[in-house]
This record gives structure tokens, sequence and C-alpha cells, in this order.
């Protein structure tokens, strides 16, 4: 990792038979994204540190102190602040990575989102696999319903495996598994519960505000991004009414 970021010296390591410029070398006056930065050890901590705090290091095998002016992006999946009262990480190293902190919701708190990250997920996953693929409803609420603990990985993972289960390009259900339930066994339906539609007009007049977004929802399977698009707005626009309209939103 250290000749990674800091590069190396000719002779300075076994097969390093040239000098060779590291990340942090090649991004002067640009950034740096460093990813997974809760599994460093602290011996190699304390060599970031310096980089962080002051912009200078030394390559791998060289005396030559190189400055550099680098932005950094780090990102992690570990909650540092735990990671530093048990001693695995550095205090000061964490507020130098906690100046602008960005945090993540996982899929189980922004269910809304995953209905447009299947169709986008389905459409590259198409075109690495050269043919044209679709998802069906019913595949989609069962997706939709799932808590998702490896969050967009573990969907993208389950819809490469679907999507190599369908012959004819429709990932339906029934090839969908999930933590390794089949959900197309014959207790499906106990296991994730499908929601029916309501027949109820959206058109209809006599409807206020109110209830024409609590029946876009319904007939939605209370997936937000698609009721969204039954109503002609924007996720944002909807997830704005639900919260104005003091909508309680259904969870499955």
């Amino acid at each position: 990792m250290e000749s990674d970021l800091f590069g190396h010296e000719k002779g300075a390591l076994t097969g390093a038979n040239a000098q060779r410029k590291g990340h942090f070398e090649q991004a002067d006056g640009g950034t740096l994204f460093l990813d997974e930065i809760g599994e460093i050890s602290r011996a190699f901590q304390v060599k970031l540190l310096r980089v962080l705090q002051e912009g200078e290091f030394e390559r791998v095998g060289g005396t030559r102190t190189l400055k550099v002016d680098v932005r950094i992006i780090a990102a992690t999946n570990r909650d540092l602040e735990s990671g530093v009262k048990a001693g695995d990480f550095r205090e000061d190293q964490c507020y130098r990575f906690n100046v602008m902190p960005i945090y993540m919701p996982t899929l189980r708190e922004r269910r809304e989102d995953v209905s447009e990250l299947v169709r986008f997920l389905v459409a590259k996953i198409g075109k690495a696999q050269n043919r044209k693929l679709k998802i069906t409803d019913s595949a989609l609420r069962v997706l939709v319903h799932y808590d998702w603990p490896g969050n967009v990985r573990e969907l993208e993972d389950c819809l490469e495996r679907s999507a190599v289960m369908s012959e004819q390009g429709v990932i339906d259900r029934d090839v969908i598994e999930i933590a390794g339930l089949d959900v197309g066994a014959a207790d499906r339906d106990q296991a994730l519960p499908e929601m029916s539609s309501p027949p109820v007009d959206l058109d209809d007049p006599n409807l206020d505000e109110r209830e024409w977004v609590i029946v876009a929802l319904e007939e939605a399977g209370w997936v937000q991004a698609e009721a969204a698009r039954l109503l002609g707005m924007t996720p944002r626009q909807i997830a704005y009414c639900i919260q104005t309209l003091n909508i309680k939103v259904r969870q499955f």
C-alpha cells in the first residue's frame, strides 16, 4: 500500500526495476479517492496522516521529501468513531477524514430508490450480456420489499444471477433468489406478500390531493418512484407530498 500511494525508487523493492510514482504524486493538483479507509493498519495510518496534514511524503527507498496538493475523498462502511474507541483507528486520523462527512443511507432506508436502481442495473446487465432484459412488476415488488443488508452490491449480484436464469430475457419473481431463499417456492407468498391494486381511478375528480397520492401509492405497491411515475411527478416531488400531506408510508 505504501508503494502504491507514495511510489518507490529503483531497487527499493523486489522487482522494482525503475522508479515509480505513487497515486499521491500522480494526483498532485487534483483529487484522490481512497476506498475502505477503515481497514488500514495503525502503522500505516501514521504515514498517511503526515501526507494528509502536511502534504509531504517520501517514496519507498527514497530520501527526498515531496510535496503535493491533493484533495482527498475517502469512503468506508465502518463507524470510525467506534473504531477510535476500540483503539483500531487513530483519533487524529479520524478528524482529518471527517472534515465534510456525507452519510449514505442504506437501501432499506430509501426503498423508493430501489425500483430506479433496478431498472438502471437491468439495463447495465443487459448491455453486458448483449441482449435486451426486462423485469416484471411482481419481481420488482419482491426486490423493493427486501431489506438488502448488502446494499447495492447485493442487489446487482441478485439481478445478475436472475438474468442468467432468464432465458427469454424477462426477469420474473420465479427466478429471483434472495439470501438463499427461493422466492419462486410454494410458500413465497407468505414470505413476501404482494400488494393488490385497488380499483380506484386516479382521474376521479372527487379525490382530494391526499387521497390522490395515497391511491397512486397503493397502485404502485407503496413504491414511491412508481407512484411518482403514475402521477407524472419526480421521486423528490412525491416525497415532498408525502411529508406535507402527513401520509404514513407502509413498510413491508
